[in-house]
């Protein structure tokens, strides 16, 4: 990003996502839980496609933003899984500070964009991410 366009505060755009590319194959397997948060969720979105899930950063991660896990058919936000897990509020920001570093480390990774229930989405077909990602949430849900 260019010194005018933080200044101006345009948003960096990225080539589409190829059609055929496992990063393609991966959400559309979630496609119809990723409209349906397309639909109900103004904020930025940018998705970490996965292995029968996604993983979507709301908002402007790495420092403000929120999670949503889409897996098994559903949307999860982080409120769903405090309350299914018991999380508390340190370990939702224990949570959330790791995620944010995940997502700091897949900084060099190239994004692609996609449209999902009519809203463009910055799309990070990172495997280590996914990884880090499946691995963060697995140690702090189990």
């Amino acid at each position: 990003m260019g010194f005018l366009d933080k200044i101006l505060g345009s948003k960096p755009s990225y080539p589409p996502l190829p059609a055929g590319t496992d990063a393609m194959a991966k959400l559309d397997e979630v496609k119809a839980p990723l409209e349906e948060l397309a639909h109900k969720v103004r904020d930025p979105l940018q998705v970490v496609p996965a292995a029968h899930e996604a993983f979507v950063f709301l908002g402007k991660p790495p420092e403000n933003f929120g999670l949503a896990w889409i897996h098994d058919g559903k949307v999860s936000s982080l409120k769903d899984l405090m309350q299914e897990h018991h999380l508390s509020q340190g370990q939702v920001e224990r949570l959330l500070d790791r995620l944010g570093n995940a997502y700091q480390h897949a900084s060099e990774t190239p994004r692609y964009s996609a449209e999902f229930g009519g809203k463009q989405m910055v799309v990070i077909p990172s495997k280590d991410l996914e990884q880090e990602m499946h691995q963060i949430m697995s140690n702090t849900l189990h």
